[in-house]
C-alpha cells in the first residue's frame, strides 16, 4: 500500500518541496558533525550537542515533523542521528537511547511521541551497521506542564520542576538523551537530573538542533 501510494502521490521534501522523498539528499545536508554546546542549566552536569543550528532547513523540517504531520520524516532524521551518534567522545559500548519526553496532549496532536520514533529510527541504522542500539522510553511529564514556546528561561525550569518522573522500564546504568531542538537546556538538565539521581549516568544529550 505505501508503494502504491508513492506512486499515486509522490512523496515532497518538507524543507524545499522537490519531488521524490521526505528529505532531499540536498536538505539532508543540513545535519552536519556534532557541535559541542553550551547552555546554564546543563554546565557541570552533561555535555550537550546539536548537528545544526535552528535555522533554515534544519528548522523546516523540524516543524514539518512536530507540527504538521509529516511523520514519515523519521527515518531521515534517525538516520541523522545515527550518523552522529559513532563520533561522540567514550562512546565505547552499545548506546542506549532516552527520548525527552512530551507532553501527552502534544503527543496525542503529533500521533505519538515524536522524540521515540525519531530515536528508534537511529537505533534501526545503527543496528543495520552493526551496531547493537536500545531505546529506553523511560521519561515522562507529569500532568501540568505547560507548552514551553513562549516561556522565559526561568519559567521553564519552574515549569518542570518535579513533574518530569521515571517510568517502568529496563534502563541500563548508562544512556544518551536525545531531543529534537535544545533551547534554554532546561528540559535536558531536568530530565538528566533525575536519571542521574536515579541511578542512570547520562553520558551526553544530542539534538537535532539547538536555538539561539
Amino acid at each position: 500500500m505505501s508503494d502504491l501510494l508513492d506512486l499515486l502521490i509522490p512523496a515532497r521534501c518538507a524543507s524545499c518541496g522537490a519531488p521524490g522523498a521526505p528529505c532531499c539528499a540536498t536538505c539532508q545536508t543540513a545535519w552536519g558533525s556534532l557541535s559541542e554546546i553550551t547552555r546554564a542549566p546543563t554546565v557541570g552536569l552533561v555535555p550537550v550537542y546539536a548537528l545544526a543550528r535552528y535555522a533554515d532547513e534544519a528548522r523546516r523540517l523540524i516543524l514539518a515533523y512536530k507540527e504538521r504531520g509529516r511523520r514519515d520524516l523519521a527515518p531521515s532524521l534517525g538516520r541523522a542521528l545515527a550518523e552522529a551518534l559513532p563520533h561522540l567522545p567514550e562512546q565505547g559500548v552499545a548506546p542506549c537511547l532516552v527520548p525527552v519526553p512530551s507532553r501527552r496532549s502534544a503527543s496525542r496532536v503529533r500521533g505519538g511521541p515524536h522524540v521515540q520514533r525519531m530515536a528508534e529510527e537511529c537505533a534501526k541504522v545503527l543496528v543495520s551497521k552493526g551496531k547493537p542500539a536500545t531505546v529506553a522510553p523511560v521519561l515522562k511529564l507529569e500532568a501540568g506542564v505547560r507548552d514551553a514556546a513562549r516561556l522565559t528561561r526561568a519559567e521553564r525550569a519552574v515549569n518542570l520542576d518535579g513533574r518530569v518522573s521515571l517510568v517502568p522500564g529496563a534502563c541500563p546504568a548508562r544512556v544518551i538523551l536525545l531531543d529534537d531542538v535544545i533551547t534554554t537546556g532546561a528540559t535536558a538538565a531536568a530530565c538528566a537530573r533525575l536519571l542521574d539521581i536515579s541511578g542512570i549516568h547520562v553520558s551526553a544529550v544530542v539534538a537535532l538542533a539547538a536555538a539561539g
